[in-house]
């Protein structure tokens, strides 16, 4: 089995979930949000290389957190870039051996064991994978004053950790950022890379707004 590799990324302000705490500090049944979601990948293999991204200002407060809550989870804290994609970059240079990495937002801790399963055999298999839900929703395509339906089959809803090969990723990161890397399957992509899909699953939500705060609370089970 190929060694293993995640890097959280938590740069978020708080500022749509109208709290004056990052949302990544903000308490989820005792805890804050970020801690559940280290949790999750240690569950899943206790052997894992865990780093955790954060703004240079927050990683203070982020180890004043792990004393005050006696999180004892070795994990690497490293400062975050400009953008999300400068963060991963600053991940990705940390790890300095082969293997399978997943890159994962900070704020997802419902992610489920079978996906993280899913997500490291298909990329340690075809060198990617990200996870997708259906969407259930009917959805309209919006173009300036006028809109028209479009098939939701055609469509999916993309969440992490996205898997890669240490290697192939790193090397899709030597790009120059675009504002249209939206995620970490958008810059292999643009390196000409083909993304490989697996199931998700639908709880494994980004915690953004205090609705979502409010169904993680309903749905973690916390261990």
């Amino acid at each position: 089995m190929a060694s293993r590799y995640a890097i959280l990324v938590a740069g978020g302000s708080g500022k749509r979930m109208e709290s004056t705490t990052p949302k990544q500090f903000i308490e989820l049944k005792g805890k804050p949000i970020l801690m559940h979601s280290i949790l999750a990948f240690f569950r899943f293999d206790e052997a894992i290389n865990i780093t955790v991204v954060l703004p240079e200002h927050q990683i203070s407060v982020w180890k004043q957190l792990c004393e005050q809550h006696n999180f004892q989870i070795e994990h690497e804290v490293i400062k975050g870039g400009e953008e999300r994609f400068h963060s991963v970059k600053n991940g990705l240079n940390v790890i300095s051996e082969k293997g399978i990495v997943a890159i994962h937002d900070g704020v997802r801790p419902l992610v489920s064991k079978d996906t993280l399963t899913r997500c490291f055999e298909e990329a340690e298999k075809s060198g990617n994978a990200i996870p997708i839900v259906d969407i259930l929703e009917t959805i309209r395509e919006v173009q300036q004053e006028n809109s028209h339906a479009v098939s939701r089959d055609n469509y999916k809803l993309v969440q992490t950790p996205q898997c890669f090969d240490v290697e192939l990723i790193k090397s899709a990161f030597k790009q120059e950022y675009q504002s249209n890397f939206t995620d970490d399957a958008s810059v292999a992509e643009a390196f000409g890379i083909m993304i490989n899909l697996v199931e998700g699953n639908r709880e494994n939500i980004k915690i953004t707004t205090p609705s979502d705060l409010l169904l993680a609370e309903a749905l973690l089970v916390d261990k």
